[in-house]
């Protein structure tokens, strides 16, 4: 159910196989190893919240709030910086990135107050979204239209890899030396990140008619804003599951805590297989991918509510369920395509989107378990997103032909 060669936007000027320094290969792992530092900043203060809380004499309910911080940071930097850097050379806006990340998270390692770390959170979060979009349109241009995908899904890779190392070593950072040690780690990854993009990345010039108006004419194509519909929708139903795996782990499936890193990492794994078997069938197939992952989503949610109880399928199923991260390299190609004057906006936007989701669906997991439905239904809840995911893009595949036909 791929889209017709005549409803295919042309590739954009950018495209195409620019020469990398030192191999194609290893400018893709640069960009991947941000992604890993970036991740790991996202998902590391999760696992350390309770560090953070005991720190600067707060609740963990209020330590939360530097979680959230982070994802204003996201939503907030996604536009603005892709806005304003609309015609700044992709390689050295990358760098730029690349050193606010040493600054968010070295100022989080010496914040001495809660107000401090907020500060220092959300500015961690700034650079998260435009660094993937523009990561993204980097291994794009290195490679030919076709594998363009698979190229976007190898730069997404770093974000998976957070969660099978990055965040287990830091969590052991943390617990050893202090959360400080583990975020002034993750701030010299970006010290790290920003001597090696300028020696293994190609320099890729911003669009001929790039401009920060360019850039805000993604807010008027109902594609692009029915595409990221589907990814704040879709995915709040991982992130139901996610928010609440630990109680569900130990109390329902009658885990041990110290068992719960095992069950977390069969999940990242699935995440990181899902990335590289999504980048390649989004090159075969873009939109029989992106509906197709949703339609997998929705059966194993609905699993993990089944096998909870059983540690095997538990572990079966969120392998499984790491998989669904499939449909990310999958929609980040699809907003590149159909915001093709605009591509920095739209590619950002995307994990603005998915910041989005985590909200949603930490918030309606909530729900169900305040309900007295117990830590199982956030599988159903997260079913129930997916499949209203699956239905959004369904809309968005019609609309668009019928506009094509017209």
């Amino acid at each position: 159910m791929s889209m017709s060669m005549a409803s295919k936007p042309a590739p954009p000027a950018t495209a195409g196989a620019r020469t990398a320094p030192h191999g194609v290969g290893l400018a893709q792992f640069v960009l991947g190893l941000g992604g890993l530092f970036i991740g790991t900043g996202e998902f590391a203060a999760m696992g350390l919240l309770p560090d953070f809380a005991r720190s600067v004499n707060v609740s963990i309910p209020e330590a939360g709030h530097l979680i959230s911080a982070y994802a204003l940071g996201v939503v907030v930097g996604s536009p603005l910086v892709a806005v304003v850097t609309a015609r700044m050379e992709r390689r050295r806006l990358l760098v730029l990135l690349a050193l606010t990340v040493l600054a968010g998270n070295v100022l989080t390692a010496l914040a001495p107050s809660f107000g401090g770390l907020a500060l220092a959170r959300f500015l961690a979060g700034l650079p998260h979204g435009a660094y993937y979009g523009t990561a993204s349109i980097v291994a794009a241009s290195m490679v030919p239209h076709e594998r363009r995908a698979s190229a976007i899904g190898r730069v997404m890779l770093g974000l998976a890899v957070a969660n099978v190392i990055g965040v287990p070593v830091t969590t052991w950072l943390g617990q050893t030396f202090g959360w400080h040690a583990a975020f002034a780690a993750i701030g010299l990854g970006g010290a790290l990140l920003a001597v090696l993009l300028p020696l293994t990345v190609p320099a890729v010039p911003a669009h001929a008619d790039a401009s920060p108006l360019g850039e805000l004419s993604a807010f008027r194509s109902l594609s692009v804003w029915m595409t990221l519909l589907t990814a704040a929708i879709g995915f709040a139903g991982m992130f139901a599951i996610y928010s609440y795996i630990t109680p569900t782990l130990t109390q329902v499936t009658g885990e041990p805590a110290t068992r719960v890193p095992l069950f977390l990492g069969l999940l990242g794994l699935g995440m990181v297989a899902g990335n590289l078997v999504g980048g390649r069938l989004t090159d075969r197939a873009q939109t029989a991918t992106i509906l197709g992952v949703q339609a997998w989503n929705v059966v194993f949610f609905v699993a993990f509510a089944l096998a909870a109880t059983s540690a095997i399928g538990t572990a079966a199923v969120l392998f499984l369920i790491g998989m669904g991260f499939a449909a990310v390299p999958a929609l980040q190609a699809r907003l590149m395509d159909v915001a093709p004057g605009a591509q920095s906006l739209a590619a950002a936007m995307n994990h603005s989107a998915f910041n989005l989701s985590n909200a949603i669906g930490a918030w309606a997991g909530g729900i169900g378990i305040a309900a007295g439905w117990g830590f199982a239904s956030t599988g159903y809840v997260a079913a129930a997103f997916a499949a209203l995911g699956l239905a959004v893009f369904a809309l968005t595949i019609f609309l668009d032909r019928r506009r094509h036909a017209a």
